[in-house]
């Protein structure tokens, strides 16, 4: 059995209600949720949540189970694995037992694929030991960054890079940001997700996480230009 877990707490901060936000005239989640059926991947999808305004709009949008996450869970410091790992333990519905693969989707998802869900399943079958998620390259090699110090003086973090052409600078990479695969008992392990993990590169335009006013509106720009249109 194949299950989607949605963390979706209430508390966000710099944007109010984010993850039941409307977003082209729809909850945010809506746009996650509709990739998710449309994947045909889930036998069960779950919003593990603390907020009644996000229980009762999830249940509208047709999910299969909330799971009441507790206060010590839904503060804005605690890793995903432990809520995942909490909702687990908790869930109700039947066959729950069965469930082999689990995969943790973040709600402000507008840019989700279900290609990419698929694809990443594929390896996580033949890599069970792993977590496996999305990731896209950095745009401009991160071994020339500057550290920003008093009046603005810019400072290499590395100085000996200065000089060296970007061309040939090893390709890093950075988590997408929008979902995470992994077995139910390695969500249930100690493993930690991104010491034991495989990514699934995907394009840059993709990767967008929506934590600011800025970045929503970046996301309705580029929805709006390439998903709409």
């Amino acid at each position: 059995m194949i299950i989607a877990i949605i963390p979706a707490r209430g508390g966000s901060k710099r944007i109010k209600n984010k993850n039941i936000k409307n977003f082209f005239s729809k909850p945010i989640l809506y746009w996650t949720l509709k990739t998710l059926k449309k994947s045909n991947l889930f036998d069960k999808i779950i919003v593990s949540t603390d907020n009644l305004k996000i229980k009762n709009k999830s249940l509208k949008l047709g999910v299969d189970e909330i799971i009441n996450r507790p206060k010590n869970l839904s503060d804005d410091i605690t890793p995903t694995k432990p809520v995942i790992k909490h909702a687990i333990k908790k869930l109700k519905f039947k066959n729950k037992e069965k469930v082999k693969f689990i995969c943790c989707v973040y709600p402000c998802n507008p840019f989700l694929n279900s290609s990419d869900l698929k694809k990443s399943l594929k390896i996580l079958k033949k890599n069970s030991q792993n977590f496996v998620f999305p990731v896209t390259e950095y745009p401009h090699p991160i071994q020339r960054a500057f550290k920003l110090k008093e009046n603005n003086k810019l400072v290499f973090f590395n100085k000996k890079n200065e000089l060296k052409k970007t061309q040939d600078f090893i390709k890093s990479f950075h988590d997408v940001g929008q979902f995470y695969w992994g077995t139910k008992d390695n969500w249930l392990s100690k493993n930690k997700i991104h010491s034991c993990s495989i990514g699934l590169v995907i394009s840059k335009w993709r990767s967008v996480d929506i934590d600011t006013n800025d970045d929503w509106k970046k996301a309705e720009l580029l929805f709006k230009t390439l998903i709409i249109n």
